[in-house]
């Protein structure tokens, strides 16, 4: 049954939404998919990188190959870069360093292109202190190694020696390579990369979000299933759930076939135990409504028997005479109790009731007076609109509920205790309220006062002639099932100096001519 005030989610309402099992499942697998995304991305850049630095590598061997080769036809060592390892052929950028045996600068150059009117020449330029500085620095060993040299930029270098016949240290030489156009295509390859990673990731949303979707259906349909048996009153009467999970939703070989199987399963314990006890119920209502009409003759003549002694209670003992009035007073209460319980289980069986247009003004003024010819030690009070309120029901039954609000204010408050009753109309709903000054209703029993033979005799006086009375503990009871028969609701709110009964019945359009209103006269 869903809760007072919630209101059911259709199944498939905000199927991504926050907390949902598919959005966890399209966040995961783009995750996922970004991860690997990046990690491709991180492998094919550093292979990249490897493979293009190798290549510079290699051309960095061919040009360090003239001199650490010198029989090969590269050049005499001793002439000097600008002549042997910088000339046209080499790369552009090419740089070299020669450094003397004692460890001072012979020369230094770094070849650079010019144009000019269409046509290209290669000159050689001087390097910068700072990048001598950080060559100096490079080990001469033939290994190579990537320095950033500065206003250079990046360079992959290698330095080697040059010695005599004796072995002598003759030269120490560093050449070099730019790495700016492997940069370049760097920087291109992450570009591409990171296009083509943000491309995959919207794939993976777009596709995970299909295929979840496609995926969750059957369960979809399950909750679909557990939404509408969510909806249906289960609380009394005959219940029917034929609503079940489908067959192809129902099969044990997946994991959602097995939850509904399961969930076809519980529907079914579930509808034999309301079932079983709808069957008991009835069987109580019966038993009830059967015991109540047997008890009414036996009562009719305890009272009837009762009611003969009183012309001989003069001739009897004191406590005979005593006695007789009680087993009077006692018989003629458990009459009226008789008669609730049977009004009660009637309409615990499906009342049946006279609907028609009622002027509850009318009912209200009613009722009121005959409680002020019943407690007139009580202050009574009415507040009624100019017009008509009309509601639909049953006029005997909703004076009946009226009646017993105020005769439970009349009977649970002390004298001149002040008692209103008024009626409004609110929206498409009429709204009669009975309040009165009393002590009030203790808390803990506020939320059952409608159970039957619920009572508050602790804070709600009882005046003693209602010990005498027809207060049998049922009527609460009794309006909140009249008023629920009328598809109605009945609330109470109480505090000491304030207890109010708010009965809320739908409105009915009064049509034909006014209706009468009996006079207010002798009520407030």
């Amino acid at each position: 049954m869903v809760p007072p005030g919630s209101t059911p989610v259709p199944a498939g309402a905000g199927a991504f939404g926050p907390g949902t099992l598919a959005r966890r499942l399209v966040v995961r697998v783009t995750a996922m998919v970004a991860l690997a995304a990046v990690l491709l991305s991180a492998a094919t850049f550093l292979a990249t990188r490897q493979l293009l630095v190798r290549e510079v590598g290699r051309q960095l061997d061919t040009v360090t190959g003239r001199v650490r080769f010198p029989g090969s036809g590269y050049g005499d060592p001793g002439r000097g870069p600008d002549t042997t390892l910088l000339r046209p052929g080499q790369p552009v950028g090419t740089l070299a360093v020669i450094f003397n045996g004692d460890g001072s600068l012979k020369d230094s150059g770094r070849l650079v292109e010019s144009r000019a009117n269409n046509s290209s020449s290669f000159n050689v330029e001087r390097l910068p202190a700072s990048a001598i500085d950080r060559l100096d620095d490079v080990k001469a060993n033939g290994a190579e190694e990537t320095a950033a040299l500065p206003g250079l930029g990046q360079y992959l270098v290698s330095g080697f020696e040059v010695r005599d016949t004796n072995g002598t240290l003759v030269q120490s030489i560093v050449v070099g390579l730019p790495l700016e156009e492997v940069n370049h295509q760097l920087i291109q390859l992450v570009g591409l990369e990171a296009v083509l990673a943000a491309l995959a990731v919207m794939a993976a949303v777009a596709g995970s979000r299909t295929v979840v979707r496609r995926s969750l259906r059957p369960l979809n349909r399950v909750a679909a299933t557990a939404q509408q048996v969510s909806q249906l009153p289960l609380d009394r009467g005959e219940v029917a759930l034929a609503v079940r999970v489908p067959p192809e939703d129902a099969d044990p070989t997946s994991e959602v076939g097995r939850v509904g199987q399961a969930f076809n399963h519980m529907l079914n314990n579930v509808e034999d135990a309301l079932a079983a006890r709808q069957a008991s119920e009835t069987k109580v209502r019966q038993f009830v409504a059967d015991a109540s009409h047997e008890l009414r003759n036996p009562l009719a003549a305890i009272r009837g028997y009762a009611e003969l002694t009183r012309r001989e209670r003069s001739s009897m003992s004191e406590n005979a005479a005593f006695a007789m009035s009680r087993v009077e007073a006692e018989a003629e209460r458990m009459s009226y109790l008789v008669e609730d319980l049977l009004l009660l289980a009637r309409l615990d069986s499906g009342p049946n009731l006279d609907v028609a247009p009622v002027d509850l003004s009318e009912v209200v003024i009613n009722a009121l007076s005959d409680a002020r010819a019943a407690g007139p030690d009580h202050v009574w009070q009415l507040d009624l609109p100019p017009e008509p309120v009309v509601a639909l029901g049953d006029r005997y039954r909703l004076h009946q509920v009226v009646a017993n609000l105020l005769a439970n204010a009349r009977t649970h408050t002390p004298p001149g205790t002040r008692v209103s009753a008024s009626v409004a109309v609110a929206g498409t709903d009429t709204v009669v309220t009975v309040t009165d000054s009393g002590p009030g209703i203790p808390e803990d029993i506020q939320n059952r006062v409608f159970e039957r033979f619920t009572r508050a005799e602790v804070s709600r006086v009882r005046t003693p002639g209602a010990q005498t009375g027809r207060s049998t503990g049922l009527g609460l009871a009794i309006v909140a099932a009249v008023v629920e028969a009328h598809h109605g609701s009945v609330a109470v709110s109480s505090r000491p100096g304030h207890t109010a009964f708010v009965v809320t019945l739908p409105l009915a359009t009064a049509t034909g001519p006014t209706l009468n209103r009996p006079s207010t006269a002798g009520v407030a």
